[in-house]
Protein backbone atom coordinates (compact mmCIF):
# COMPACT_ATOMS: atom_id res chain seq x y z
CA UNK A 1 0.00 0.00 0.00
CA UNK A 2 1.30 3.44 -0.80
CA UNK A 3 1.72 6.09 1.87
CA UNK A 4 -0.80 8.25 0.03
CA UNK A 5 -4.21 8.91 1.47
CA UNK A 6 -6.92 6.70 -0.07
CA UNK A 7 -9.68 8.24 -2.16
CA UNK A 8 -12.75 9.37 -0.22
CA UNK A 9 -16.02 7.98 -1.54
CA UNK A 10 -19.60 8.20 -0.29
CA UNK A 11 -22.14 5.52 0.55
CA UNK A 12 -25.85 6.30 0.74
CA UNK A 13 -27.54 5.21 3.98
CA UNK A 14 -31.16 6.27 4.01
CA UNK A 15 -31.04 9.98 3.18
CA UNK A 16 -27.48 10.48 4.48
CA UNK A 17 -24.17 10.23 2.63
CA UNK A 18 -21.43 8.45 4.60
CA UNK A 19 -17.79 9.24 3.76
CA UNK A 20 -15.55 6.18 3.52
CA UNK A 21 -12.15 5.05 2.26
CA UNK A 22 -10.59 1.69 1.40
CA UNK A 23 -6.87 1.08 1.95
CA UNK A 24 -4.85 -2.08 1.37
CA UNK A 25 -5.65 -5.21 -0.55
CA UNK A 26 -5.24 -8.01 2.00
CA UNK A 27 -7.41 -11.13 2.07
CA UNK A 28 -9.47 -9.94 5.07
CA UNK A 29 -11.91 -7.03 5.04
CA UNK A 30 -11.52 -5.01 8.25
CA UNK A 31 -14.03 -2.25 9.02
CA UNK A 32 -12.67 0.32 11.48
CA UNK A 33 -15.72 1.62 13.39
CA UNK A 34 -14.69 4.96 14.91
CA UNK A 35 -15.51 6.35 18.31
CA UNK A 36 -16.61 9.84 19.35
CA UNK A 37 -15.59 11.74 16.20
CA UNK A 38 -13.57 11.04 13.09
CA UNK A 39 -12.49 12.62 9.82
CA UNK A 40 -11.20 10.13 7.26
CA UNK A 41 -9.03 12.66 5.45
CA UNK A 42 -7.68 14.54 8.48
CA UNK A 43 -6.78 11.21 10.15
CA UNK A 44 -4.07 10.62 7.54
CA UNK A 45 -2.38 13.89 8.52
CA UNK A 46 -1.59 12.54 11.99
CA UNK A 47 1.66 10.53 11.70
CA UNK A 48 0.73 8.09 14.47
CA UNK A 49 -2.79 7.55 13.17
CA UNK A 50 -1.58 7.15 9.58
CA UNK A 51 1.02 4.61 10.76
CA UNK A 52 -1.68 2.71 12.64
CA UNK A 53 -3.97 2.63 9.58
CA UNK A 54 -1.10 1.64 7.25
CA UNK A 55 -0.27 -1.24 9.59
CA UNK A 56 -3.88 -2.46 9.58
CA UNK A 57 -3.99 -2.12 5.77
CA UNK A 58 -0.79 -4.16 5.45
CA UNK A 59 -2.70 -7.38 6.18
CA UNK A 60 -6.28 -6.42 5.29
CA UNK A 61 -8.50 -4.42 3.06
CA UNK A 62 -9.11 -1.66 5.59
CA UNK A 63 -12.45 0.15 5.34
CA UNK A 64 -12.59 3.49 7.18
CA UNK A 65 -15.63 5.74 7.49
CA UNK A 66 -16.94 8.83 9.22
CA UNK A 67 -20.09 8.20 11.24
CA UNK A 68 -23.11 10.24 10.23
CA UNK A 69 -22.88 13.72 11.66
CA UNK A 70 -19.06 13.68 11.86
CA UNK A 71 -16.11 14.29 9.56
CA UNK A 72 -17.05 14.35 5.89
CA UNK A 73 -20.37 12.54 6.35
CA UNK A 74 -23.67 14.42 6.18
CA UNK A 75 -25.00 16.32 9.17
CA UNK A 76 -28.61 16.86 10.09
CA UNK A 77 -30.34 18.67 12.92
CA UNK A 78 -31.51 15.56 14.79
CA UNK A 79 -29.86 12.89 16.93
CA UNK A 80 -29.12 9.54 15.35
CA UNK A 81 -30.11 6.20 16.81
CA UNK A 82 -27.67 3.36 17.38
CA UNK A 83 -29.65 1.38 14.79
CA UNK A 84 -29.21 4.12 12.15
CA UNK A 85 -25.49 4.35 12.84
CA UNK A 86 -25.17 0.56 12.76
CA UNK A 87 -26.94 0.49 9.41
CA UNK A 88 -24.33 2.96 8.11
CA UNK A 89 -21.75 0.18 8.62
CA UNK A 90 -23.85 -2.05 6.35
CA UNK A 91 -24.19 0.72 3.73
CA UNK A 92 -20.43 1.34 3.73
CA UNK A 93 -19.69 -2.38 3.43
CA UNK A 94 -22.15 -2.64 0.53
CA UNK A 95 -20.62 0.37 -1.24
CA UNK A 96 -17.09 -1.01 -0.71
CA UNK A 97 -18.12 -4.41 -2.08
CA UNK A 98 -17.53 -6.18 1.23
CA UNK A 99 -19.71 -9.23 1.82
CA UNK A 100 -18.08 -10.19 5.16
CA UNK A 101 -15.71 -8.32 7.43
CA UNK A 102 -14.09 -8.18 10.81
CA UNK A 103 -15.27 -5.13 12.75
CA UNK A 104 -12.83 -3.14 14.90
CA UNK A 105 -14.96 -0.98 17.22
CA UNK A 106 -13.29 1.85 19.13
CA UNK A 107 -15.10 3.45 22.09
CA UNK A 108 -18.56 4.47 20.85
CA UNK A 109 -17.94 2.31 17.77
CA UNK A 110 -18.01 -0.75 20.06
CA UNK A 111 -21.77 -0.83 20.67
CA UNK A 112 -22.35 -0.19 16.94
CA UNK A 113 -20.09 -3.13 16.10
CA UNK A 114 -21.83 -5.41 18.60
CA UNK A 115 -25.26 -4.50 17.22
CA UNK A 116 -24.04 -5.06 13.65
CA UNK A 117 -22.60 -8.49 14.55
CA UNK A 118 -25.86 -9.49 16.28
CA UNK A 119 -28.00 -8.20 13.40
CA UNK A 120 -25.80 -9.49 10.56
CA UNK A 121 -23.87 -12.52 11.88
CA UNK A 122 -23.48 -13.83 8.34
CA UNK A 123 -21.57 -10.65 7.40
CA UNK A 124 -19.32 -10.59 10.49
CA UNK A 125 -16.12 -12.66 10.58
CA UNK A 126 -14.73 -11.27 13.85
CA UNK A 127 -15.33 -8.56 16.41
CA UNK A 128 -12.46 -6.56 17.91
CA UNK A 129 -13.18 -4.04 20.66
CA UNK A 130 -10.92 -1.33 22.07
CA UNK A 131 -12.07 1.02 24.82
CA UNK A 132 -15.67 -0.02 24.17
CA UNK A 133 -18.40 0.04 26.77
CA UNK A 134 -21.86 -1.32 27.44
CA UNK A 135 -22.97 1.70 29.41
CA UNK A 136 -21.42 5.15 29.96
CA UNK A 137 -23.47 6.51 32.88
CA UNK A 138 -22.87 5.69 36.53
CA UNK A 139 -25.34 3.49 38.38
CA UNK A 140 -25.18 1.38 41.56
CA UNK A 141 -24.72 -1.71 39.43
CA UNK A 142 -22.27 0.11 37.11
CA UNK A 143 -19.81 2.12 39.23
CA UNK A 144 -17.44 2.51 36.27
CA UNK A 145 -19.64 5.06 34.50
CA UNK A 146 -19.44 8.82 34.73
CA UNK A 147 -21.61 10.70 37.21
CA UNK A 148 -23.67 13.73 36.20
CA UNK A 149 -20.94 16.23 37.13
CA UNK A 150 -18.38 14.38 35.03
CA UNK A 151 -20.72 14.49 32.03
CA UNK A 152 -21.28 18.23 32.57
CA UNK A 153 -17.50 18.80 32.63
CA UNK A 154 -17.04 16.67 29.54
CA UNK A 155 -19.68 18.52 27.49
CA UNK A 156 -18.44 21.89 28.72
CA UNK A 157 -14.88 21.00 27.65
CA UNK A 158 -16.08 19.83 24.24
CA UNK A 159 -18.03 23.05 23.72
CA UNK A 160 -15.37 25.42 25.05
CA UNK A 161 -12.19 23.72 23.85
CA UNK A 162 -13.16 22.08 20.55
CA UNK A 163 -10.21 22.10 18.14
CA UNK A 164 -7.63 23.03 20.78
CA UNK A 165 -4.72 21.01 22.18
CA UNK A 166 -6.50 20.94 25.56
CA UNK A 167 -9.31 18.78 24.20
CA UNK A 168 -6.98 16.62 22.12
CA UNK A 169 -4.87 15.76 25.19
CA UNK A 170 -7.72 15.37 27.66
CA UNK A 171 -9.42 12.08 28.56
CA UNK A 172 -11.87 12.43 25.67
CA UNK A 173 -10.03 10.58 22.94
CA UNK A 174 -8.10 7.61 24.35
CA UNK A 175 -7.41 5.48 21.29
CA UNK A 176 -4.57 3.09 20.38
CA UNK A 177 -2.99 5.37 17.80
CA UNK A 178 -2.75 8.20 20.33
CA UNK A 179 -0.99 6.30 23.10
CA UNK A 180 2.74 7.12 23.30
CA UNK A 181 5.37 4.64 24.34
CA UNK A 182 6.41 1.03 23.71
CA UNK A 183 2.88 -0.36 24.03
CA UNK A 184 1.84 1.60 20.94
CA UNK A 185 4.59 0.31 18.63
CA UNK A 186 3.31 -1.10 15.37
Amino acid sequence: MSAAQPETRYAKSGDVHIAYQVAGDGPLDLVFVPGFVSHVEASWKSPTRAKFFRRLASFSRLILFDKRGTGLSDRTSHLFTLEQRMDDVRAVMDAAGSERAALFGISEGGPMSILFAATYPERTTALVMYGAYAKRAWAKDHPFGWKEGEWETFFSNVENHWGTPFLRHSTVLRVPFGVPGPSARL
